[in-house]
């Protein structure tokens, strides 16, 4: 029986579907293309309504080929209703330990339909992982946020951590088998531990504990765990095995705004995390999101949120326009933007984030950085790592997986390129 994976979303729904992949491996399935495939498996995404359209849509068209296709993903916990009625099967992101399950029942004419949110430790589940250089390791799942716009935590539930050994073992092995950078992952790594009574800055401790040359990135946390434990968390990241590199969320620059998401912190909360890892890594590259459009968000809020991005001059921002969310707060409040405002705002914001990364890019050029190269990219060329985590392009006769000294020759709003320095 041959089967093959497609895959939407976050690096969380990756490694869910590398963890897929073992278990029907190891259950005597054969990966192949989509061509031969007997069974795709489409692991989907639902975060804003246009990727649910896509998904919907992607669906239809493998089964319009004739193809038996099983759902996984966020979007059975978001839209189970509207998922067509003709797949073979459904499961959740919890029930992804079932996906052998689900083939065999097909086969037998039985569709499993399988959503619940139950427990299950995603670290005690084989991977077959793609990367030789950066793996990504799953530090908890779920969130303790309640955003009035969020549609995923329906689907990845409430918080739960994975224990610090069990990180560590999987952090070890990874070592062990020559992967050179780790990947903590999480729908918000800023509150990892707060179930279990531990925090990042504890587990980061651990981690750069291990002898080894290798690196730590951090995922996205939200300001609002993040300021519990600052002193704590910045300590942690005084070790040089961790990438200066912080996603920091603001979404909005209106504390009105916020209060409407539930974001449960102030920009002058972001701005003193902010200020906090600046004063100790003037490098930092810093990354945030904004949500423009956002049900309420008039004229004098918006440019509240343009002025911050102009005082904090993050090195990017990833800026999405306010999407409907089924089972949401903010898809029943009222004042909803027209979206033709949110698009501009959008622009304007996309604008300005090339204008600033541009510049705090031209500033690298002639400089010397040690980057970890992790393959051939989109872009051409060996794809690395500063050590404040920039992408930066190097010649394709670059080693892959090695830290080497590299000289800045090139900026773009995106990223470097740089030629390698002799030993």
């Amino acid at each position: 029986m041959r089967v093959y994976i497609e895959t939407y979303g976050c690096a969380r729904n990756r490694a869910d579907a590398e963890i897929m992949e073992a278990l029907l491996v190891n259950a005597g399935f054969k990966l192949s293309n989509l061509d031969s495939a007997d069974y795709v498996i489409i692991n989907t995404c639902a975060v804003k309504d246009p990727t649910e359209t896509h998904m919907h849509r992607r669906i239809k068209e493998l089964l319009d080929d004739g193809k038996k296709v099983i759902v996984a993903g966020c979007l059975p916990h978001i839209s189970l209703e509207k998922i067509d009625n003709r797949v073979s099967a459904i499961i959740g992101v919890k029930s992804i330990n079932r996906i052998v399950d689900a083939i065999r029942l097909a086969e037998k004419g039985i569709k499993l339909v399988d959503v619940e949110q139950k427990s299950l430790d995603k670290l005690e589940l084989p991977r077959i992982l793609k990367s030789r250089v950066a793996i990504t390791i799953p530090i908890s799942e779920g969130c303790l946020n309640a955003c009035t716009y969020c549609a995923t935590r329906f689907a990845r539930g409430v918080l739960k951590s994975y224990s610090p050994e069990k990180i560590v073992k999987w952090v070890k092995e990874a070592l062990a088998k020559g992967y050179r950078e780790i990947q903590l992952s999480s729908e918000d790594t800023g509150c990892y531990g707060f179930d279990i009574r531990t925090n990042l800055a504890k587990l980061l401790d651990e981690i750069t504990s291990i002898e080894g040359e290798f690196r730590v990135r951090v995922g996205m946390a939200n300001p609002n765990h993040v300021i519990k434990f600052l002193d704590e968390l910045i300590d942690a990241y005084k070790d040089e095995k961790i990438y200066k590199f912080l996603h920091l969320p603001v979404q909005s620059g209106d504390n009105d705004i916020l209060r409407r998401m539930a974001r449960t912190y102030t920009v002058e909360d972001f701005e003193e995390i902010v200020g906090a890892f600046r004063k100790e890594f003037p490098e930092l590259n810093l990354n945030t999101d904004i949500i423009v459009g956002f049900p309420g968000e008039d004229e004098e809020a918006f440019q509240r949120t343009v002025e911050l991005i102009k005082r904090v001059r993050p090195d990017k921002i990833n800026v999405s326009r306010f999407s409907l969310r089924p089972k949401t707060l903010a898809a029943r409040m009222p004042n909803q933007i027209h979206g033709r405002i949110a698009k501009q705002r959008s622009r304007i914001l996309h604008r300005l984030r090339l204008s600033i990364s541009y510049e705090i890019n031209q500033k690298y050029i002639g400089r010397e950085v040690l980057v970890l190269t992790h393959g051939h990219g989109e872009k051409g060329g060996i794809e690395g790592r500063t050590m404040n985590y920039k992408d930066i392009i190097l010649p394709e006769d670059a080693p892959i997986g090695e830290f080497l000294k590299v000289k800045v020759t090139k900026a773009t709003a995106t990223y470097l390129m740089g030629e390698i320095l002799g030993s």
